[in-house]
C-alpha cells in the first residue's frame, strides 16, 4: 500500500490539509468486529465521522458513520452496512474547490484517494474552516491593496510590511496622477466656476463607494460559486438597473439639497445631479467587471477591489463631470 506520507503537501491543495490517518476496515468484518476494533484503535487525532472500507490494496470501497456502525446489527457485514462516499477528492485537488464541494455534498468529512483509488487521507469540516479563515483573511489584505501575508501581523518584521504595501501604494499614486491631469486640462472651466471645484470630493467619494459595494457583493459571489463568468450579463444587467435607483435617489437628493438649502444656481446643481447618477451607474459596472474579468484571467478577485475601482471611478467621474459642465454651463 503506497505511503500516505509520501503525498506531496503542494500549499493550496488538499495534499496539505488533509488529515492522514483514517480508519480503515475490511469489508468482511461484522459490525461488532469494527467496534472493537475502534475501541482497541481508539479516535483517530484528526477526529473524523466515518469509518472507511477498503479492499486488501487500500483501494477505498465504501464508508459508513460511526452512527451507522453503532446502529447496525452485530452480525452485519460492512461490505452490507457501508454506502458510497457523496463525494470523493484527490490531493492534487484546489483547497476552495474541495471546500465548496464539502457544501454541495452537505457533508462534514470527504475521503481523499491517490491516482490508484487507494485511501490516503480525509478532510474535516475543521479543515474547511482553516482554508476559509486563510481565504477570507487574503481577501482582506487584497481589498486593501496589501500582498498577502502568511505570517501574525506582531510577528512580521516593519520591513516585510512596508514590501507588502509599498508596491501597491506606488501603483495607486501613479495611476492617481490621471486624475490630476483631468482636473488640469479643465481649469478654464474651474477657473470660470470656481464652485465645481466643492462637489469634486462628494463625486470621487460616492463613485468609490458605489464600486466598492458592488465589487464585494461580486467577489463573494465568485468565491462561493454563484456566479460565472457567463453569468456577466446578467450580473451587468442587475447592477445596471441598481445603479439607475441609486443615482436617480442620490441626485433627486442632491438636487433638492443644493437648490433649496444651499441656494445654489440651478443649473450648476443640475450638473452635479447629472453626474452623480453617470458616477454611480458607471462605479457600479467597474465593481462587477473588475473581478469577473480577474476570475477569467485566472488572478484573485479581490485584487480588483476598492483601491483599484475607486482610482478608474475617480477618473471617469471626473471626465463625465466636466464634460457635463462644459456643455450646460458653456464655459
Amino acid at each position: 500500500m503506497k505511503n500516505i506520507n509520501m503525498i506531496p503537501a503542494i500549499p493550496g491543495t488538499v495534499g496539505a490539509i488533509m488529515s492522514r490517518q483514517p480508519l480503515e476496515l475490511s469489508p468482511r468484518m461484522r459490525a461488532r468486529e469494527a467496534l472493537a476494533r475502534l475501541r482497541q484503535v481508539g479516535v483517530p487525532q484528526d477526529f473524523m465521522s466515518s469509518c472507511y472500507v477498503v479492499d486488501e490494496e487500500g483501494r477505498l470501497l465504501g464508508a459508513l458513520t460511526l452512527y451507522e456502525l453503532v446502529a447496525a446489527p452485530d452480525c452485519a457485514r460492512l461490505d452490507q452496512a457501508m454506502s458510497a462516499p457523496r463525494a470523493v477528492l484527490t490531493p492534487e485537488y484546489d483547497q476552495e474547490e474541495a471546500v465548496r464541494l464539502m457544501e454541495a455534498a452537505d457533508c462534514v468529512e470527504l475521503p481523499v484517494v491517490d491516482d490508484e483509488g487507494k485511501l490516503v487521507g480525509t478532510v474535516t469540516a475543521e479543515d474547511a474552516m482553516e482554508v476559509l479563515r486563510d481565504e477570507a483573511t487574503e481577501d482582506m489584505e487584497r481589498m486593501a491593496a496589501i500582498l498577502p501575508s502568511e505570517r501574525p501581523y506582531l510577528k512580521t518584521s516593519v520591513w516585510e510590511i512596508y514590501k507588502k504595501r509599498v508596491l501597491w501604494l506606488l501603483l495607486l499614486m501613479v495611476s492617481a496622477a490621471f486624475t490630476g491631469a483631468i482636473i488640469t486640462h479643465y481649469e478654464t472651466a474651474l477657473a470660470a466656476q470656481v464652485v465645481l471645484t466643492a462637489f469634486i470630493p462628494m463625486l470621487m467619494d460616492t463613485g468609490g463607494n458605489c464600486g466598492s459595494q458592488s465589487s464585494v457583493t461580486i467577489i463573494r459571489g465568485l468565491s462561493l460559486g454563484e456566479i460565472g463568468y457567463g453569468d456577466w450579463w446578467k450580473v451587468a444587467w442587475k447592477e445596471i438597473q441598481v445603479g439607475v435607483l441609486c443615482g436617480i435617489t442620490l441626485a433627486a437628493v442632491n438636487l433638492l439639497r443644493l437648490t433649496v438649502l444651499d441656494h445654489l444656481d440651478l443649473i450648476v446643481a443640475i450638473v452635479v445631479s447629472l453626474t452623480l447618477v453617470v458616477t454611480v451607474i458607471v462605479s457600479k459596472l467597474l465593481g462587477c467587471f473588475l473581478p469577473i474579468l480577474a476570475s477569467r484571467a485566472h488572478l484573485d478577485p479581490a485584487v480588483m477591489a476598492s483601491p483599484l475601482i475607486t482610482t478608474i471611478a475617480d477618473g471617469i467621474s471626473l471626465m463625465v463631470y466636466f464634460r457635463i459642465a462644459v456643455l450646460l454651463l458653456r464655459i
